[in-house]
C-alpha cells in the first residue's frame, strides 16, 4: 500500500483506485478507508477515488501529537502531492466533512467541488447530538455501545438484512490512544467564522433521521458557505451513503457533473 510522508514526519497512507477526474473519499471518526468499502466503485465510471487512512487508522502510524481536523486536511494534501493532483472534487462524511471543510477554506485552489456529507460546521453554533445519544454510546458495556452505534449509523429494516460487522463502526485495531485523539479532533473542530470563504461549489447531504450528528446541522453549513445547496434524504439515519446508495451516490455524480459542465 502506497505511503507518503508529512511535512511534521507522519507516515500516511492512501489508496488510488479508478480513472478519470479525482474524487477524495474521506471517511469519519476512529475509521479507515474501509468506510468506503462497497460504495466508492459507485463513483469509479465517472472518476479515480483517493481514500487516506487518517493518523492511528490502517497502515498509517500512530499519532505523535495531537491531532485536528486542520492536520488532518494537511494530511490529505500531503497525498494529493505524493499523487500529483493539482485540484480535486471532495466529498468529506462526518468528521470526514469537518476535515474538507478545512480543505476547502485554507487549500481553495486544490478543491473544484465539494460534498459535506452528515456533517456539521462545528462550534457552539452547530447543533449537538442530545444526551440520550451520548449515554447509549457511553455505556461501559462495549458490545452495547456497539448496538447503540448500529442503531444510529442504520435502520432497524437495514439491521435486519445485512449482519455484522460494518464498516462504518470504527477501526477494531485503533490503539485506545488513537481514538482518543480522533475524539478530540471532531469535538474541537470550528470552522463557523470562516465557512464564508468557501468559493468552491458545494452540496450538503444529510439524513433527516441522523440522531448522531442532528441534521439541524445540514441547513446551517448551507446558509453560511456561499451558493451552497442542500438535499436531505428521507428516513436515513448517519450512514446515509451506504444504506441510501442507490439515491445518495447518483446525486453526488449529478452535482459534480453539472459543476464540471458549467466550470
Amino acid at each position: 500500500m502506497p505511503h507518503t510522508t508529512t511535512p511534521d514526519g507522519a507516515r500516511i497512507a492512501y489508496q488510488f483506485r479508478g480513472e478519470g477526474p479525482p474524487l477524495v473519499l474521506l471517511a469519519g471518526q476512529a475509521n479507515s478507508h474501509h468506510w468506503w468499502d462497497g460504495i466508492r466503485e459507485d463513483f469509479h465510471a465517472a472518476h479515480s477515488t483517493v481514500t487516506i487512512d487518517y493518523r492511528g487508522t490502517g497502515e498509517s502510524e500512530e499519532p505523535r501529537t495531537p491531532c485536528s481536523t486542520r492536520q488532518f486536511a494537511r494530511d490529505v494534501i500531503a497525498v494529493l502531492d505524493d499523487l500529483g493532483i493539482d485540484r480535486a472534487d471532495v466529498y468529506g462524511t462526518s468528521m470526514g466533512g469537518r476535515v474538507a471543510q478545512w480543505l476547502a477554506i485554507r487549500h481553495r485552489e486544490r478543491v473544484r467541488g465539494l460534498i459535506l456529507g452528515c456533517t456539521s460546521p462545528g462550534g457552539p453554533l452547530s447543533v449537538e447530538r442530545n444526551n440520550e445519544v451520548r449515554r447509549s454510546l457511553a455505556v461501559p458495556d462495549v458490545a452495547a455501545a456497539q448496538r447503540a452505534l448500529a442503531e444510529l449509523m442504520y435502520t432497524p429494516a437495514w439491521l435486519a438484512a445485512h449482519s455484522a460487522p460494518y464498516q462504518t463502526l470504527g477501526d477494531p485495531a485503533m490503539s485506545a490512544r488513537a481514538r482518543r485523539a480522533h475524539l478530540t479532533a471532531s469535538r474541537d473542530h470550528d470552522a463557523w467564522d470562516e465557512l464564508p470563504a468557501i468559493s468552491a461549489p458545494t452540496l450538503v447531504l444529510h439524513g433527516d433521521a441522523d440522531l448522531l450528528n442532528p441534521a439541524a446541522n445540514a441547513p446551517l453549513l448551507a446558509d453560511r458557505i456561499p451558493g451552497a445547496r442542500m438535499t436531505l434524504i428521507p428516513g436515513a439515519r448517519h450512514a446515509y451513503f451506504e444504506e441510501f446508495r442507490a439515491r445518495a451516490s447518483p446525486l453526488v455524480l449529478d452535482f459534480l457533473r453539472r459543476e464540471a459542465a458549467e466550470a
